[in-house]
């Protein structure tokens, strides 16, 4: 079956419809406060470990 390419005639774009590109995801916020290099535990293979 041949895919549509085009809109039919006459269609009218919604006007909430728009040609905005997407926004860029954000990058996850890192909680300063509960760094592990500020308590020393590390998560190895799942394990919570303190050095």
């Amino acid at each position: 079956m041949k895919r549509a390419t085009k809109r039919p005639e006459g269609f009218v774009k919604p006007a909430h419809w728009s040609n905005d590109p997407v926004p860029a995801p954000e990058a996850p916020k890192v909680d300063e406060e509960l760094s592990p290099t500020r308590y020393g535990d590390w998560v190895n293979k799942g394990i919570a470990v303190d050095f």
